[in-house]
């Protein structure tokens, strides 16, 4: 432990871990300091999909920084980074039309995609279904990492090339800004001391500052999610986002069609009620990643959402699956939840607690695509303030 340092990041996920990547980069001395052995959230508990084609305007530019800032990486330390491409298949005419009309806005945000017949996507994709695709969009930029070690391989990588100090089981219970430098202080009575703080605690509401999150818009989704056995002998590349997806991301909502097609959906069908949209994204030891539903509630009832898994959703999400690819085998090894917090209001949730300790967090579903080239952006802001 350094007797100061420049930064202090609390949690160790992808925001936070990404807010020190950038002020290291910059030669300042920064410590994460994280209440788990490793971290255990949204960041591990994820698809590993970067896919800035899912995004409004604004994010899909943060998005872009985060691929060029993983591709550095990737080129320095190997963090198993695969540009395998993104692409949205389509099940009907509308969502055809959408993808035509999301490909012509990517020509003027000058963002590459290209668009599949549905032979194309065929030939492409093992076992896609002919009845099911009638076309897709793909994005030939975009890449998928492997989330439950991605994040501990860039931690090696800036521990051993940055600089950065990592403090694991790290419980801090209380921040104090006493003028001349901010202080974490650990369950265990440790004191760390730097020029400023940033809080980035995922949907961890309940130790630092309960009161603030309480009192805002921050909700929870808890989404699951399941893997395959290994699929012997079979590829499935990059990430395979379906007409469900199209009808959720925010890009589409770009797109001039975009409301009367969702007008016209059935909002009491269980996708709806549950938020399920089907991904598929094969994990390197050829078993794939199926997902995901969305369950809410506000921070303050956390609680209320529970920890076990809903079978139905399960049950259902397999099924939808299975009328999209024909996988070798949907034998499931592993099944799953992640918990997101996110605005109602806002795109993320930023609250400055004093001019020195900074909270960051409620990213929502954008965290392994926006959080690179948010964080960058941010660390900008803060430090020039």
């Amino acid at each position: 432990m350094k007797e100061k340092y420049d930064l202090i990041i609390i949690g160790a996920g992808v925001l936070g871990t990404f807010h020190a990547y950038h002020a290291l980069k910059k030669g300042m001395s920064v410590a994460i300091l994280e209440k788990s052995s490793k971290p255990e959230g949204a960041t591990v508990r994820n698809f590993g999909q970067v896919v800035p084609s899912g995004m409004d305007r604004k994010w899909q530019n943060f998005g872009k920084e985060s691929l060029k800032i993983y591709k550095d990486i990737q080129s320095q330390f190997e963090i198993n980074l695969r540009q395998n491409g993104t692409v949205y298949l389509a099940s009907n005419e509308e969502e055809m039309q959408l993808i035509e009309e999301l490909h012509q806005i990517n020509i003027s945000n000058d963002y590459e995609s290209n668009l599949l017949t549905k032979e194309q996507c065929l030939n492409k994709y093992d076992g896609l279904r002919a009845d099911y695709c009638k076309g897709g969009l793909f994005f030939p930029q975009e890449v998928t990492v492997e989330p439950s070690t991605m994040i501990h391989k860039l931690h090696q990588f800036m521990t051993a090339n940055l600089g950065l100090d990592l403090f694991v089981n790290t419980t801090v219970v209380e921040t104090q800004d006493l003028n001349d430098e901010v202080i974490a202080r650990t369950a265990a009575g440790e004191v760390y001391k730097a020029s400023k703080i940033i809080i980035c605690n995922g949907s961890d509401f309940k130790i630092l500052y309960p009161e603030i999150y309480n009192n805002s818009d921050l909700i929870v989704s808890k989404l699951q999610m399941l893997q395959t056995k290994p699929q012997n002998n079979y590829r499935l590349d990059g990430s395979i986002l379906t007409g469900l997806t199209i009808r959720r991301y925010e890009s589409f909502e770009e797109c001039k069609s975009y409301q009367t097609i969702k007008a016209k959906e059935n909002p009491d069908s269980f996708e709806k009620k549950y938020g399920v949209h089907i991904l598929f994204k094969q994990a390197l030891d050829g078993s794939v990643i199926l997902g995901d539903s969305h369950e809410y509630a506000p921070a303050k009832d956390i609680d209320s959402l529970g920890f076990d898994l809903n079978m139905d959703i399960d049950h259902f999400m397999i099924e939808e699956a299975k009328k999209i690819i024909d996988l070798p085998t949907y034998e499931i090894q592993n099944r799953w939840f992640g918990m997101y917090s996110q605005c109602k209001t806002k795109d993320i949730f930023e609250y400055t607690v004093d001019q020195n300790i900074h909270i960051i967090t409620g990213i929502g579903g954008k965290g392994m695509t926006g959080s690179a080239g948010f964080a960058k952006h941010n660390i900008d802001m803060i430090f020039n303030a």
